[in-house]
């Protein structure tokens, strides 16, 4: 067996066996790491395991092929629980709460019976312990600690205790002894530990669930080769940081399930809570004609369901010459393109003031269907005067200030008659029939018809 020597770059993969402080393939500068590249001889590569060939139409599928660990926006998250042969990877910014999911799941399998590794390159057992008393009713007997950064021991632990589900924390810190000096964190390494857990995730006559953490890097994606996205099952994107009580779980690749389904949980002393009903959370409980004014109500599309969401705006007057805009959920291009279209399609004068937005909850406006929304609440702010907390509005809004349809506008609708609510505002034609309990849905054409139609006011001029 040899070892050479190479430099790989750790954002796009390319390899030189030269140093360069800008990667020829990719354009990225000071990405090209020292790798130690193990080369086997052909014995040994003819002395891999033949893997049998079998028809499509034979392979057997079924809902057993699954692991419900109980906490619901994991599952659903996951696309109905864990599948057994499967790879995940988690990642979060650092106190994210990635290793209290896991170690929340492994606990919910382990006393449903299954037999449960944890492996933890990053603290001792007894921290671990410490995180369990903390966040668990009961520690289960069917949960096994490694605290070690050899993932050969790892493995030895795997063939001893023969678990049903493997959590690694983190696999950046694991490292294989045969790829030595390579240090833990390095690409090769990183890329060959986790391909010894695809091995055993992938055993036909032992399948297992794997559950690997990720370090994410500066740029909030996961550190290293991009190739470890490619090789695992499953990548769980664990959105807050360690100060923010709300925590969005998004699956940005799901083999098994919807990519972009999202679940909400609340951070909580015992660990992670889920939200089950969210179109409650991101909402102010606000009684019957206690409506206030720069509040409106949007429909969200959160993955595979609707999330209703209050949006809320400020404006003030400005005594610089450039007045502040100022949201933290959503892009600021797209707040300036709806002032102006408020401006100029509503007849609202905005460049002596200033204009705050936020939703509650710190959602983030990612998609159109909010942009009507948005601007009723700016204009509720600016004119002070309330929206009925039982109206919602959902539409895009063009630059001609005219009204579009979004996507998904009748389970949008649906989930705001499920809540109660007793109008809609929506853009003109292409509506089919619902059957509806509680709402009333209306219809608009243009921004200045609704502008006049809400606050019987065309414009401040």
């Amino acid at each position: 067996m040899k070892i050479k020597t190479v430099y790989q770059c750790t954002s796009c993969g390319y390899q030189s066996p030269k140093w360069a402080g800008k990667c020829p393939d990719c354009g990225e500068w000071n990405t090209l790491a020292e790798t130690a590249q193990v080369k086997g001889s052909a014995k040994a590569a003819k002395a891999a395991p033949k893997q049998p060939v079998s028809r499509l139409s034979e392979v057997e599928t079924g809902s057993d092929q699954r692991l419900l660990t109980g906490i619901a926006e994991f599952d659903r998250v996951m696309g109905g629980g864990i599948v057994r042969d499967s790879v995940t990877i988690i990642t979060s910014p650092p106190g994210g709460g990635k290793s209290t999911l896991s170690l929340m799941a492994a606990s919910a399998l382990a006393k449903q019976g299954f037999r449960v590794l944890y492996a933890s390159g990053e603290e001792s057992d007894s921290q671990i312990k410490n995180r369990a008393d903390r966040i668990l009713d009961t520690i289960a007997e069917n949960i096994w600690i490694v605290a070690d950064t050899s993932m050969d021991n790892v493995l030895d632990a795997i063939r001893e205790i023969d678990p049903d589900l493997i959590i690694l924390d983190s696999i950046q810190t694991f490292s294989l002894a045969e790829f030595l000096p390579s240090r833990a964190g390095n690409p090769t390494q990183t890329m060959e530990c986790a391909s010894a857990l695809v091995a055993q995730a992938k055993n036909k006559s032992r399948p297992r669930a794997v559950l690997m953490i990720g370090q994410m890097n500066k740029s909030d994606e996961i550190a290293g080769l991009r190739a470890l996205e490619h090789l695992v099952d499953a990548v769980l994107v664990l959105e807050g940081e360690g100060a923010d009580e709300l925590r969005c779980l998004v699956a940005t690749k799901n083999r098994f399930g919807s990519t972009g389904e999202m679940g909400f949980f609340t951070m909580t002393e015992a660990g992670l809570a889920s939200i089950e009903n969210p179109s409650a959370y991101f909402v102010t409980k606000r009684e019957r004609g206690d409506s206030v004014s720069g509040s409106a109500i949007a429909v969200l599309k959160e993955g595979s369901r609707p999330v209703i969401a209050e949006i809320e705006s400020l404006v003030s007057p400005s005594f610089t010459p450039y007045p502040s805009r100022i949201s933290e959920t959503m892009k600021k291009d797209t707040m300036n393109t709806l002032i102006s279209i408020l401006e100029q399609r509503g007849g609202i004068k905005l460049y002596d003031k200033n204009v705050v937005i936020k939703t509650t909850g710190g959602l983030y406006l990612k998609e159109q269907a909010a942009n009507l929304a948005v601007l009723m609440s700016i204009a509720s702010s600016v004119y002070d005067k309330s929206i009925p907390s039982d109206w919602a509005f959902l539409a895009d809004v063009g630059l001609t200030g005219e009204l579009k349809r979004v996507p998904s506008m009748e389970s949008r609708i649906k989930e705001l008659d499920r809540m109660g609510f007793k109008q809609v505002f929506i853009s003109a034609g292409g509506m089919r029939e619902l059957h509806l309990e509680n709402i009333r849905v209306v219809e608009a054409k243009f921004l200045s018809q609704l502008l006049n139609h809400v606050f019987g006011k065309k414009g401040n001029g």
